[in-house]
């Protein structure tokens, strides 16, 4: 059986994970150690009680997560916080997190396994953030609405819904970008309406954007931010099994959001 040090350079290397400046908290890479040989590997969005319990529960000994344990920052071990740390201290549960290298990877990313779920061919980058394009974009000639029921459906499947901003009825999809999770800001609706984007799909974002892709003929499309971060997690314990020949599983927990 392998090692956690050998599939964790084995990941480093694929995620190119020293080129991008993430969050300061995202810290990608190993977040919890094991000496111990990895029999089976999970993947979930979040690294959250529940999904650490049902890891061990499924046997497995390596979690890899899309959001890591070190979103709030430097925090006391208490409460539910001590109670995951424990967790996976207790059952050896090593834990993996890739937040942005994930989301950018050209063949295991989120917004790339995003498009190919919509029947979309990204042809460009999109949502450069850092020198880095975390997103896609490409052309189509689709109705919007069909795009819409593509997403919910998808959406539903993960225990999401879809909202979208206003559109017309009958509009058309020519120009599409995906920046999958908390991908809607001004930033994103900015640079989509530089680019000729008419539909931006992306996890979540805030009410504003919603206005400012109106005021600015985007229809923004909102997946869901869990569901839109579901691909890359699979893809890559599933890469992973392959390439060590160790099985995987899918934990699924959805948030609602």
């Amino acid at each position: 059986m392998p090692s956690l040090a050998s599939i964790a350079q084995y990941l480093d290397a694929l995620l190119r994970v020293s080129e991008f400046q993430d969050y300061p908290n995202a810290v990608n890479g190993v977040q919890v150690d094991s000496d111990s040989d990895i029999v089976r590997v999970a993947a979930a969005v979040d690294a959250r009680e529940k999904t650490i319990l049902l890891a061990v529960e499924r046997g497995a000994n390596l979690l890899l997560v899309h959001h890591g344990l070190f979103w709030g920052g430097v925090q006391p071990l208490t409460g539910p916080y001590l109670r995951r740390i424990r967790a996976l201290l207790d059952s050896r549960v090593a834990l993996y997190s890739s937040h942005l290298p994930l989301d950018a990877h050209p063949e295991l990313g989120n917004n790339v396994l995003l498009a190919r779920e919509l029947g979309l061919r990204p042809t460009h980058g999109f949502a450069r953030t850092k020198g880095v394009d975390i997103g896609v974009m490409g052309d189509t000639e689709m109705a919007t609405q069909e795009l819409t029921q593509l997403a919910h459906a998808f959406a539903q499947s993960h225990g999401g819904v879809v909202r979208t901003s206003y559109m017309e009825p009958g509009r058309l999809t020519r120009r599409w970008a995906i920046c999958t999770g908390a991908g809607a800001s001004s930033d994103t609706i900015r640079e989509a309406t530089e680019r000729g984007v008419d539909t931006l799909i992306v996890g979540e974002g805030p009410h504003h954007t919603a206005i400012e892709g109106e005021e600015n003929g985007i229809v923004v499309i909102y997946a869901g931010h869990y569901a839109t971060e579901t691909l890359g997690v699979q893809a890559l314990a599933r890469h992973v099994s392959q390439e060590f020949s160790i099985p995987w599983v899918f934990l699924q927990a959805p948030t609602g959001i």
